[in-house]
């Protein structure tokens, strides 16, 4: 048996099998649409090619503003013959029709795609965003379930066992899913509880005039430039996963400029524009800051 990175189409077989197949209790939108209900239906009683007709009918006959529109993608990622085609139609969801009801699925999905296909980068991103910008779908607490052990891989331990204490929190009812993240919940120490230490009463001590005033200025390493907010969230997350302090510094003229670090000296910048140039690539160089 081959081990390794699974190809797209064994990875598709796997994604499409398990969406065709979602637990009852997990909150996906269903499909309204009686059309694609018997897509659906037609895929899993073993007539898939049917099913993808059906949804290749419609997509091809809809106008994208229709609201049967971002439903038919979803119903072709369920039903997609490779984990490509998953992934193109789930992030169509995503980014054209980001305000509907179908964006926090098709990230669900994502998470558990990219994460099938062993690729703890892309699946702690779709999970991370479906955190920010759906706070309140309850999908997140399957999608940090992936996302966390996607961390674990990453060796970011306190992220991975922050969000497996979301997921647990999140499991509500469902024993088996609860069972599973309790397994993972164990590698995890306890969250330490704050304890207010007793007052005691001392002398007040003379100001410390020993203390070094802050720097006139600081250092970063710049790792990008660029006006596609896309771009600058995919970079964030990135240089997030790989352990840097990124922000973002949008100038007069419309730049977004992702920065690392604010360093004392010029020699440590250049260490850490070294790293980043190893692990992101790019041409990354070093910017005085104010």
């Amino acid at each position: 048996m081959r081990v390794g990175r699974l190809d797209g189409r064994t990875v598709g077989l796997i994604v499409v099998l398990a969406l065709l197949s979602v637990s009852p209790t997990v909150r996906l939108s269903a499909q309204t649409d009686a059309r694609l209900i018997e897509a659906l239906r037609l895929a899993q009683s073993g007539q898939v090619d049917s099913g993808r007709a059906i949804v290749r009918r419609l997509l091809a006959t809809l106008p994208p503003g229709d609201s049967v529109f971002p439903q038919a993608l979803l119903a072709a990622a369920k039903i997609a013959p490779d984990a490509p085609t998953v992934a193109s139609n789930l992030n169509r969801i995503v980014v054209e029709y980001g305000t509907g009801p179908w964006a926090d699925d098709a990230l669900l999905l994502l998470t558990q795609l990219y994460f099938a296909q062993r690729d703890p980068a892309q699946t702690v991103q779709a999970a991370e965003r479906l955190n920010r910008d759906y706070p309140d779908s309850p999908l997140r607490p399957r999608a940090n379930f992936s996302a966390a052990r996607a961390y674990f891989e990453l060796k970011n331990e306190a992220r991975g066992c922050e969000l497996i204490r979301q997921a647990l929190d999140g499991s509500a009812d469902d024993v088996e899913f609860k069972n599973q993240v309790s397994f993972y919940a164990s590698r995890c120490s306890p969250p330490s509880t704050t304890t207010t230490a007793p007052t005691t009463t001392s002398t007040p001590k003379s100001p410390d005039t020993t203390k070094v005033p802050p720097a006139p200025h600081a250092y970063a390493v710049q790792v990008l430039a660029v006006k596609s907010a896309v771009q600058v969230d995919e970079m964030l997350t990135r240089l997030k996963v790989m352990g840097f302090d990124a922000r973002v510094v949008r100038d007069s003229t419309g730049f977004f400029k992702i920065r690392v670090g604010r360093y004392l000296t010029r020699e440590e910048a250049q260490r850490a524009q070294a790293r980043l140039r190893k692990k992101v690539g790019g041409q990354p160089f070093v910017v005085d800051e104010p």
